[in-house]
C-alpha cells in the first residue's frame, strides 16, 4: 500500500459542500479583492490567535516581508534567524534590505533559543525571527526576555504553527500572539491551507497594524493616495472564503495530527537508528510535519521511496550554506547542530486523514528500511 506525504483530496472530500458554497458566494458577488470575506477571516484569526489585529496578505513570505518593512529599520540592520528553516525566512530579511545573521538551533526541538541567539548580538542587531518549526513553538519566554533587554523587535515565523501554544507564566499563549508580530502562511500544505497562496500578520500594536494595512496596498488606505512605498500583497477574497470555511475544522484536524504523532511515538519508541520528535514541556505541538532523525537517513529515504511511502527532507541545505548568501561568509562547520540536522532529518506522513492502516504501513516500512540500512552484524 502506498501512502502519500499529504492527501489534500481526502481532506477536500470531507468539507466539499462548505468550501464549494463559500467559493460560490464570492463568485456570485464578483468581489474578489479584499472586502468582507477577507475582513471576516482577519477577525476570526485575530480572535483565535489572541491579538487585536490580523492583516491578510498574499503569502507567508509576504507576511514576513511586510512585517519587516513595517518596523522601518535602516538598510543593513541585522536580523537574527535560524539557518535551519525554509528559505522565505532569510529571503524576506534580504529583500527588506536587511542583513540576515544565521543562528544555530537546539538539537531536540530544531528551534533557536536564547543561548544560541545571544552570542550573535551586535550593535546593529534590530530584530530576531524565531521560527516555530514543524509545529512547535520556540522558547518564547526566554527569547522575549532577551529581546526586551536588548531592545529588539520579534517577528514570530508561525508559518507551520497555527494553533500551536506554549505555557507562559501559567497562561497558554498561541503562536503569533507573543512577539511584536506573528507571520502565518496559508499555503495548501499548511495545517490551515487555502487553494493557493495566502498569508497573515498578527499584532497587538495599533501603529504597526496601520502600517501593514497600508503596505499591502501600495502604501495607502485611500486609493491613489500613498503615505508609504508599499506593494501589492492582498489576500484574495476567494482564498479568504476557502480558509473561513476550513477554519471550523482546524481543532479536529489538529487533534488528528497529534493522535497520529502519538501513535508513531509509541510504535517507533526504542527502534534502533532513529529519534522521534519531542514535544517539549509546556508546548502544544501541532505537527505540520512529523520529523524523525536518522544517521542513515538517505538509505532510509531510498527504501521509503521504493515502498511508495511519502516522505521529504525539510531541509537538506542550511541557509548559511546556500550559494545566494555566500557573500555573508558562511562556511561548513559554522553551525554544527544545524548541519547535522540537515543530514539526518526525514518527515513522514502525519496528515489528519491518515488511516490507521496507512499509519501502520508507514511505521512498518520505517522499521524495515532501518533494518536494511543497518543489517545485523554490521
Amino acid at each position: 500500500m502506498s501512502v502519500p506525504l499529504l492527501d489534500l483530496t481526502a481532506q477536500y472530500r470531507t468539507i466539499q459542500d462548505q468550501v464549494d458554497d463559500a467559493v460560490r458566494q464570492v463568485v456570485q458577488s464578483q468581489r474578489f479583492i479584499l472586502g468582507a470575506a477577507v475582513e471576516e477571516l482577519e477577525a476570526s484569526v485575530a480572535r483565535r490567535v489572541g491579538t487585536r489585529h490580523a492583516v491578510g496578505c498574499a503569502s507567508g513570505t509576504d507576511a514576513l516581508l511586510l512585517g519587516l518593512k513595517a518596523l522601518q529599520l535602516e538598510p543593513g540592520d541585522q536580523v537574527i534567524i535560524p539557518s535551519f528553516t525554509f528559505f522565505a525566512t532569510a529571503g524576506a530579511v534580504w529583500n527588506a534590505g536587511l542583513r540576515p545573521v544565521f543562528c544555530d538551533i537546539d538539537p531536540v526541538s530544531f528551534n533557536i533559543t536564547a543561548a544560541t541567539v545571544e552570542p550573535l548580538l551586535t550593535d546593529r542587531t534590530r530584530a530576531l525571527i524565531p521560527v516555530h518549526l514543524f509545529g512547535q513553538m520556540a522558547p518564547m519566554e526566554e527569547l522575549m526576555e532577551l529581546a526586551r533587554r536588548h531592545g529588539l523587535a520579534v517577528i514570530e515565523d508561525a508559518a507551520q504553527s497555527i494553533d500551536a501554544a506554549q505555557d507562559m507564566g501559567g497562561q497558554a499563549r498561541r503562536a503569533g500572539s507573543v512577539g511584536t508580530m506573528g507571520a502565518f502562511s496559508f499555503f495548501p500544505s499548511k495545517n490551515l491551507g487555502g487553494f493557493g497562496d495566502g498569508g497573515m500578520i498578527t499584532t497587538d500594536d495599533d501603529e504597526l497594524a496601520d502600517r501593514l494595512f497600508k503596505l499591502r496596498v501600495h502604501g495607502g488606505r485611500q486609493m491613489y493616495h500613498h503615505e508609504m512605498v508599499g506593494t501589492n500583497s492582498r489576500l484574495d477574497a476567494l482564498q479568504a472564503a476557502v480558509l473561513s470555511a476550513k477554519l471550523p475544522q482546524l481543532d479536529r484536524w489538529t487533534e488528528a495530527r497529534r493522535h497520529n504523532a502519538a501513535a508513531y511515538d509509541r510504535d517507533l519508541a526504542g527502534v534502533p537508528g532513529i529519534t522521534t520528535p519531542v514535544e517539549e514541556a509546556g508546548n502544544r505541538h501541532v505537527y505540520n510535519q512529523y520529523t524523525i532523525r536518522c544517521h542513515r537517513r538517505d538509505e532510509l529515504k531510498k527504501h521509503l521511496d521504493q515502498a511508495g511511502i511519502g516522505n521529504a527532507i525539510y531541509y537538506p541545505v542550511p541557509l548559511h550554506l546556500q550559494p545566494c548568501f555566500s557573500e555573508l561568509g558562511g562556511r561548513e562547520g559554522d553551525l554544527p547542530v544545524t548541519e547535522q540536522a540537515a543530514r539526518e532529518v526525514l518527515s513522514i506522513p502525519v496528515f489528519p486523514e491518515l488511516t490507521e492502516a496507512q499509519r501502520d504501513q508507514v511505521g512498518d516500512q520505517v522499521v524495515r528500511g532501518l533494518q536494511e540500512a543497518s543489517p545485523p552484524g554490521r
